[in-house]
């Protein structure tokens, strides 16, 4: 017994004497650090270098970020509930605290090891020392991140017995980042209330204050709601504190700010470019606006200046004649690597700054319909399984049609492939069950909150709307043989002493059985060998697309790709309310369907786009395609109309293209108006969607027999090759309607 009282007794000692060797250690290093770390002057936290953007070949200048927008001032000649603001905005213990907050450090240090989300402890000494001292950047191990945190300690430590309370507030208050490229508080309250810095009232103080944990989300330019929640939070504090009684707080409200401007730097198109690349770095790198701006990066693209200019120019020849609202989206991505070869996000970013690639949203249309293919060959289907092409049928007690009401007799899924045939292809939807198409299109790349992705009968025919940039994803995924890579436009970030300090993920997923992909290959092969996409036959090499529209031709779009790359064009139009409109038709074409101008303009920039490419073959389908079944009667369209594919009851408050601001994928000298147009929603899983009249819910559309001025008359008979399937719903302004071929 006393052996093992001895052993336990022996064990505490051992573990009391650690702590104090660890303790001891600590010290040591300490004061090592303390004695060698030494504090820098104020001015020279205060440089910053410019970033530099390149393009692909890591060579050719793209442009810059940020030539640092800073006025140094003397902070004495400010209203003192400046700093006041910043104070409670940052650290109510500033005018107490020794540069740290232990409290809060043992706090953060004990949550970060329990597994919560991790936190930092920072006063308003540590976030200025950590703003400017740019070694402790970059991708780091959490050994080095709590070693740069200790030495970001001990100069808040040091200056804090250096300088006075109000020489730290002052150089902070000169070099932090408030947004909109401004850094210090004379830029930023020139940029938000284009006032000297000294002329600052509370209200405005206050919101500038608010602003500095994240600038681009908390403008109130950007998020007003969050901008005003920060905001009363300031004030909130700062009546908590007593810096300003609640009397003189009642008194204020949420300040105006002047507009935002951008910096010529984005004129053009590479403006969407240049924008694209700095939410990338965001988003996926982790780099912060304000590292972006002050860290001297140099950024190399996945673009390709030469094939970024045959874009531009393939743009910029669309013959004139079309509605001055016309939009344009168009992207090409390098099928080996997942990166954007070239980008059409618009003509001018100073003019709309919205990207149409990747925010503007269309109905998908028919270029969804390879996904139910997949589902198909998946679950045990082949080309040759056969199904009802004619026209109209009826599902669950509604009628669905094909464009101009065509029938085609039972066909098999190549030809229903190859024409687009709405009816067969909702029929093998039945089969196969949409909620698994619907799992097909998100393994393929569509984002899960595609806004109207849904598992109803009718999502084959494309009533999502995805960015062009997804759909880009999602065939880049069938163009690799089922190998799913994330899409990006930045290549490499290295730092200012040329180490690399990011690189997107080389990860790719195979998501589909090449052997299935290889037939569904096949099958938007023949869409080009005489089908809806036969315009890109003057490639004069293997190329497969698919065609797409929604109803009433709202957007209209062509998807192609080669074995070395995948090239998407979208067209829709936007009215002055923001509401989708019919594209209206111009050079000669009754109706824009993706096989007119869409497959005009891709096929018109693949011709110069892939002349350095060797000419490449698909992978051969496990079976040969089958002959083409001619119908057992020659096409036909119907003596009346019927009901076309359903519209939809409109969600209120979602919006389609343009999302309430003017949409970005404007021709030259073109832009749209804010607003907001309604999506479809729809039924339960596995039911076919309510069709509805305008204004008379739950009732079958009817369509006029004569268009309305405005409206587009279906050809009533189709022509060789053309573009498949649209319903024949009338539609009113503003109302949105399922997607079809």
């Amino acid at each position: 017994m006393r052996r093992k009282t001895h052993r336990v007794r022996g064990f505490f000692i051992g573990l009391g004497l650690f702590f104090l060797a660890c303790i001891a250690a600590g010290l040591a290093v300490f004061i090592f650090a303390y004695n060698t770390i030494s504090v820098p002057e104020p001015d020279e936290f205060a440089q910053a270098q410019t970033t530099t953007v390149y393009y692909a070949d890591g060579q050719t200048k793209m442009g810059s970020f940020a030539e640092v927008n800073r006025t140094i001032i003397d902070a004495s000649t400010l209203p003192k509930f400046v700093g006041d603001a910043v104070v409670a905005s940052e650290d109510r213990t500033f005018w107490t605290n020794a540069g740290v907050d232990l409290k809060g450090i043992a706090r953060a240090f004990i949550n970060n090891l329990s597994g919560g989300k991790r936190q930092g402890a920072s006063t308003l000494s540590q976030q200025y020392v950590d703003t400017y001292y740019l070694s402790s950047k970059g991708d780091k191990n959490i050994v080095q991140q709590y070693w740069e945190k200790a030495k970001e300690a001990i100069l808040a430590l040091k200056i804090n017995q250096s300088q006075s309370k109000e020489e730290i507030l002052g150089n902070y208050l000169n070099t932090i980042y408030f947004g909109r490229g401004s850094y210090g508080i004379e830029a930023a309250a020139r940029a938000y209330f284009d006032v000297p810095a000294k002329d600052l009232n509370p209200s405005q103080a206050a919101m500038l204050a608010g602003l500095i944990p994240a600038p681009s989300l908390y403008d109130p330019a950007v998020n007003l709601e969050a901008s005003k929640a920060r905001w009363d939070r300031v004030f909130s504090i700062m009546v908590e504190d007593g810096a300003i009684s609640a009397q003189e707080r009642a008194g204020h409200q949420f300040p105006d700010t002047v507009q935002k401007t951008v910096s010529d730097l984005y004129a053009g198109s590479q403006g969407y470019l240049l924008q694209h690349v700095r939410h990338e770095l965001q988003d996926m790198a982790g780099i912060t606006e304000q590292q972006i701006d002050t860290l001297g990066l140099k950024i190399v693209t996945t673009i390709d200046k030469a094939k970024m200019d045959m874009m531009v120019k393939a743009v910029s020849e669309v013959p004139q004649g079309h509605a001055e609202n016309l939009n344009i989206a168009m992207v090409s991505l390098d099928t080996k690597t997942g990166g954007i070869i070239a980008e059409y996000g618009g003509a001018d970013y100073l003019k709309v700054q919205r990207n149409a690639v990747t925010q503007d949203i269309a109905m998908a249309g028919s270029t969804f319909k390879p996904f139910a293919l997949i589902a198909g060959l998946e679950k045990g289907k082949t080309l040759r399984s056969r199904y009802n092409g004619n026209s109209p049928i009826t599902i669950g007690g509604r009628k669905f049609q094909n464009h101009s009401n065509v029938s085609y007799g039972t066909v098999d899924l190549a030809t229903a492939t190859k024409h687009s045939v709405n009816t067969a292809y909702l029929e093998l939807n039945m089969d196969v069950g949409p909620a698994y198409t619907k799992e097909v299109a998100i393994r393929a790349g569509y984002p899960p909150d595609t806004q109207g992705l849904e598992d109803n009968i009718a999502n084959v025919l494309g009533t999502s709307s995805p960015h062009s940039i997804d759909i880009a994803t999602a065939f880049n995924t069938i163009a690799t043989g089922g190998i799913r890579r994330e899409t990006h436009i930045v290549a490499e970030v290295l730092d200012s002493t040329g180490d690399t300090v990011y690189m997107p993920s080389s990860t790719a997923d195979q998501v589909f059985d090449a052997k299935i992909i290889s037939d569904v290959t096949a099958a938007m092969e023949q869409v080009v060998q005489g089908g809806s996409g036969k315009k890109a036959m003057a490639l004069g090499r293997p190329a497969a697309a698919k065609t797409g529209s929604s109803e009433n031709n709202r957007s209209s779009q062509f998807v192609g790709f080669i074995p070395q790359m995948v090239t998407v064009v979208s067209m829709y139009q936007v009215g002055a309310d923001g509401s989708e409109e019919s594209i209206t038709p111009w050079g000669g074409e009754r109706e824009i369907t993706g096989s007119t101008w869409p497959a005009w303009l891709w096929t018109r920039y693949m011709k110069q786009a892939v002349k350095d490419l060797p000419v490449e073959k698909f992978p051969t389908p496990r079976k040969a395609i089958p002959v083409e079944t001619e119908p057992s009667e020659e096409p036909t369209t119907s003596e009346s109309p019927v009901d076309g594919v359903p519209s939809v009851v409109p969600s209120e408050g979602v919006q389609l293209p343009g999302q309430g601001t003017s949409p970005s994928g404007n021709l030259p000298g073109q832009g749209g108006q804010p607003g907001q147009i309604q999506p479809p929603t729809t039924g339960l899983p596995g039911q076919p969607v309510q069709p509805v009249q305008p204004g008379q819910p739950n009732q079958p559309v009817q369509p006029a027999p004569n268009p309305q001025p405005g409206q587009v008359q279906p050809a009533p008979n189709p022509q060789p090759g053309q573009e498949g399937n649209q319903g024949a719903g009338q539609v009113q302004p503003g109302q949105a309607v399922a997607g079809t071929g």
